[in-house]
């Protein structure tokens, strides 16, 4: 998270009606609800996830066991369960 002066991007009288609730305090302006990312949607991640989690059920439904994709994967068996039966498709 980067901080910017206050007085570089605010009009003075907003700055002004901030000052008398917040001095010389650090203050995070969150974005809106409309603007946040599902976590991993800007770095990748979660389409990595999703192709692995794809792979596990393919290879559960083509027989693989909980206990071989735990091993594989290295991830505990109540994990690949939880990857297994989730309704996702």
């Amino acid at each position: 998270m980067k901080y910017i002066n206050a007085t570089k991007v605010l009009p003075e009288k907003l700055i002004l009606e901030i000052q008398k609730y917040v001095q010389g305090e650090t203050l995070y302006i969150p974005k809106p609800e409309t603007e946040h990312l599902k976590w991993g949607t800007s770095s990748g991640g979660r389409r990595l996830l999703d192709r692995r989690n794809d792979t596990i059920r393919s290879s559960f439904i083509s027989g693989s066991s909980i206990q071989q994709l735990a091993e594989e994967y290295y991830l505990s068996t109540e994990t690949i369960k939880k990857i297994v039966y989730s309704h996702k498709k």
